[in-house]
């Protein structure tokens, strides 16, 4: 049947001009398949990623996979989860454009409605939230759901609120208490993250704003059905004696929203993921001492074993996305609670913090699981030299696009004879055209390399990254793969 809709098979599947013919794409798994109808000898011709050629029909799957995106968007942290029924929700945006010029990509331009049926922003640093402004922008972008750790930033002395006795006493739950912060705008202006709040209240294309904590235990909806749950770990919200909710002051203002970052525990069947925004030490103690019902830190070594081995039952996990873009200021304890086969750390390259530290990566492959364990950079992955690794050049080069482009349009006002006419039309198409080309070469750079791609039917999966100097075009995937043992344990298969 023609236009049949289909995805690629696992781990990886080869696209030939022909049957038996030339490789000329490399699908991973999960990708998006059309058939047009065509078959030959077990082949079967489909479109896909903007290629059309031939693949063997055995190679195809019906069914969609869960699939998490870590997208490369500099300093900061921004991911895009495709649930296996295909609903789409994203777990901060960085600082910068980039996660929107990757959306753009993936959903062609928001040319069509496009729904999100939650945003979550893990805590108020512009390094996590920042990049949602323009998404916001779009008019056939619709939301389910904005959440947040329940800290908004606000103007004065008390950049965070009020707090007394070591708490913050003024968080935001629900979207009454935001609007009741957001009906003064003395009280935030100046402030990017409540003004950004305030946007995305007003666009009503936003259905809910509210807070995530540990005791919601799930992000609502996704609560396990059909195999699929995102579990709330964190913040941990603390009652004062009359009831009321808080939020622990950890030392100083950077640390405690930091700290109080929205921890999600995604899984699907046998396979989980940890998404943690900036945790800290505080925050990873009172995480595990929340969850454990145990004292931390331990004061000796069976203590230790015991949290931990507690601790596991709540946070081990096959994939951890790194704290803090790999900071030092992590706890072994709650490494070693993790466990994971594989860490991916989100980390940008024009930034003073020299993220990963050093130490961070060597206590992550001390404490995770198996021979090898996996480490992935979203740093790493991109690494010629390109346009988003130079900013100053790129804005550079759109300065002088811009310029020409409105050079071109003036000529063209100017002009009466025909003949001038159509030479400064051409003029102007030449400019758009080569403004467009920037603009296109961006978008496309953002989406396919630098891009951590995690994907899973819930019991294998398949980490990759797009390889930027292809030996191949059957090769354009550096791919990991991890697979169950016959006890049902995961773990990663070495090529060698």
């Amino acid at each position: 049947m023609a236009d049949e809709i289909h995805f690629a098979g696992y781990p990886a599947v080869v696209v030939s001009a022909m049957p038996e013919g030339k490789a000329v794409q490399q699908l991973l798994w999960g990708d998006f398949v059309r058939k047009t109808g065509n078959r030959q000898n077990g082949w079967v011709e489909i479109s896909a990623r903007g290629t059309k050629g031939w693949v063997e029909e055995t190679a195809l799957q019906l069914n969609r996979i869960l699939e998490v995106v870590f997208v490369d968007i500099g300093q900061g942290d921004g991911c895009l989860v495709v649930t296996p029924d295909d609903q789409q929700l994203l777990v901060d945006a960085g600082q910068d454009d980039n996660m929107w010029r990757f959306l753009r990509w993936r959903f062609n331009k928001f040319q069509k409605p496009c729904r999100f049926e939650a945003i979550v922003i893990s805590h108020p640093d512009s390094d996590h939230y920042k990049g949602f402004d323009e998404v916001l922008d779009e008019t056939n972008v619709r939301i389910g759901t904005i959440y947040h750790n329940g800290i908004v930033e606000r103007a004065g002395d008390d950049p965070l609120g009020p707090k007394a006795d070591g708490f913050l006493t003024d968080i935001i739950p629900d979207q009454a208490a935001l609007e009741r912060l957001l009906a003064k705008p003395a009280s935030f202006q100046g402030k990017q993250y409540p003004t950004m709040l305030n946007k995305a209240l007003t666009s009503r294309r936003v259905g809910d704003i509210r807070m995530l904590a540990a005791g919601d235990k799930f992000i609502p909806g996704f609560t396990g059905n059909e195999g699929f749950a995102i579990e709330v770990l964190g913040p941990v919200v603390e009652l004062d004696e009359s009831g009321n909710p808080r939020l622990r002051w950890l030392k100083d203002v950077g640390k405690t929203k930091n700290g109080h970052s929205v921890v999600l525990r995604l899984r699907y069947n046998n396979v989980s993921i940890l998404l943690g925004g900036d945790l800290n030490i505080p925050s990873e103690h009172l995480l595990l001492s929340h969850h454990t019902k145990m004292k931390v830190p331990p004061t000796n070594a069976e203590q230790e074993r015991l949290i931990v081995e507690a601790a596991r039952k709540v946070f081990q996990v096959d994939i951890a996305k790194s704290c803090h873009h790999g900071s030092a200021d992590f706890s072994d304890l709650f490494l070693q609670s993790l466990n994971p086969i594989a860490t991916i750390i989100s980390s940008g390259d024009n930034e003073p913090h020299a993220h990963p530290r050093a130490d961070s990566l060597g206590t992550v492959g001390k404490f995770s699981r198996g021979a090898r364990p996996l480490i992935f950079s979203t740093e790493l992955s991109r690494s010629a030299a390109e346009l988003v690794k130079h900013p100053h050049m790129l804005r550079a080069q759109f300065r002088e696009a811009q310029k020409m482009l409105e050079q071109a349009k003036d000529q063209l006002a100017k002009v009466t004879a025909d003949k001038e006419k159509d030479a400064a039309e051409r003029a102007v198409a030449r400019a758009q055209k080569a403004f467009d080309k920037l603009v296109d070469g961006l978008e496309r750079s953002v989406a396919v390399f630098g891009a951590i791609n995690v994907r899973t039917d819930g019991e294998k999966v398949v980490i990759a990254y797009k390889i930027e100097r292809p030996s191949s075009p059957k090769k354009k995937w550096d791919v990991y793969q991890l697979e169950p043992t016959e006890a049902g344990i995961l773990r990663f298969v070495s090529k060698h």
